[in-house]
């Protein structure tokens, strides 16, 4: 199954940390090399964060997987742990590492931890950019259009045009 993941950090070495994360997902990668698309890191200014938290690097990738999305999300917590995130942390709290599952295939889910797709995704410039990056046509499960058209309209709300 298709899988996208969104990816942060903004504590203590962030490139090294995702490249470190993104390694570790790739040994989950059960499709040819060329269906594991990641896109670019960009740096972002921390949204709805403590005051002077630090930036974010940020990054989205998509990869083939046969976990279920329940094992692919306590795989995502784990990764975060070993990262040095603590698993009782404060809300928006800076972190190592931060790892959104963002959809999983066409699956639509609403459980006490996972909501797929990430019902968040069209709001954060932060996760749509680098998505429209790797997969600018995809259309979600209760999405009326492609992750690049909600990409220009954030855009235009935040004064991007």
């Amino acid at each position: 199954m298709q899988a996208g993941i969104a990816l942060g950090s903004n504590l203590g070495e962030s490139k090294n940390i995702l490249m470190w994360s993104i390694e570790r997902l790739k040994k989950l990668h059960r499709g040819s090399l060329e269906k594991f698309l990641l896109s670019s890191f960009y740096q972002t200014t921390p949204l709805d964060c403590p005051p002077g938290s630090p930036l974010f690097l940020n990054a989205v990738l998509q990869l083939e997987t046969d976990l279920a999305a329940e094992e692919l999300l306590l795989f995502l917590q784990k990764l975060e742990e070993e990262s040095g995130r603590p698993s009782s942390h404060a809300y928006h709290a800076p972190r190592t590492l931060d790892l959104d599952l963002l959809y999983y295939g066409s699956m639509e889910l609403v459980t006490e931890k996972l909501e797929l797709p990430h019902p968040r995704i069209r709001q954060r410039l932060f996760v749509l950019k680098p998505l429209v990056e790797i997969h600018p046509h995809l259309i979600l499960p209760g999405w009326s259009s492609s992750a690049y058209s909600y990409l220009l309209l954030l855009e235009k709300q935040y004064g991007y045009e």
